[in-house]
């Protein structure tokens, strides 16, 4: 009985931490779905941005998703996370970190088509420990669009 409980424990332990650590997206991970994004702006901008908004069709996968603004004003048009919703409409410009850093304004000015830039940065980590870890976003422009994906690095 101890033997099965044991096992068991094991099995569900290793379920919990792979799915942790898949949760969490690597660098190549976040070219990747900025990859896809430009290609789908590309294709139909207000049906991605629409997707990306929405978390669907593969636009949310663990941490790593797409986040859009506005090249013209600065302003968010789209971000996958319900979490993030609130910034739609706010000015990327005006994002800092925890440490004060302006790394808005960097991501801002990194938005150059057929270009990519990663810009780093201090953000709450995902799930419910909201101490600040050090992320990148890959950033580029498509379609009067400044697009980005971060990463946990």
């Amino acid at each position: 009985m101890f033997r099965k409980f044991v096992i068991g424990a094991l099995g569900a332990a290793s379920v919990l931490f792979s799915t942790a650590a898949f949760a969490q997206g690597t660098a190549a991970d976040a070219k990747a779905m900025l990859q896809k994004t430009v290609a789908a702006l590309e294709t139909d901008k207000v049906k991605t941005l629409d997707e990306i908004n929405k978390g669907e069709n593969g636009f949310l996968q663990g941490d790593i998703h797409p986040y859009c603004f506005n090249l013209s004003d600065g302003l968010m048009v789209a971000v996958a996370t319900a979490k993030a919703r609130e910034l739609i409409g706010k000015d990327i410009r005006t994002f800092v970190d925890s440490t004060r850093y302006a790394y808005g304004v960097f991501i801002y000015r990194a938005a150059k088509e057929g270009e990519v830039t990663e810009v780093d940065y201090r953000f709450p980590a995902p799930g419910a420990d909201q101490t600040p870890v050090l992320k990148a976003s890959f950033v580029t422009a498509v379609a009067g669009l400044g697009c980005a994906v971060g990463y946990t690095k």
